[in-house]
């Protein structure tokens, strides 16, 4: 099922991403077989995410989200994870 989505990954570096099917993409970087930054920076952990119904809606939050100061990314983790815990179990 495609769940058009947008998250956050972290471990020290942020990492702002949008994909159609969040736990899939969230395994393939926990898991690191994707090649590039999240792989390269070690960016494992799934602290936040939203969904949307459409993927030009999520398209255009990502790129509002990335657009805006590192400070803004960490109220909107906070807000929903205050504990930076890895949300990943949460998908299943």
């Amino acid at each position: 099922m495609r769940e058009p989505s947008v998250y956050i990954r972290r471990n020290g570096t942020l990492y702002v991403g949008v994909t159609s099917q969040l736990g899939e993409r969230a395994w393939q970087h926990r898991t690191g077989i994707v090649l590039g930054f999240t792989r390269r920076y070690g960016c494992k952990l799934l602290v936040w995410y939203e969904r949307y119904e459409r993927m030009d809606e999520a398209i255009a939050r990502e790129k509002q989200i990335k657009a805006g100061p590192r400070a803004r990314k960490l109220t909107l983790i906070e807000a929903i994870n205050p504990t930076w815990r890895d949300l990943y179990d949460e998908l299943a």
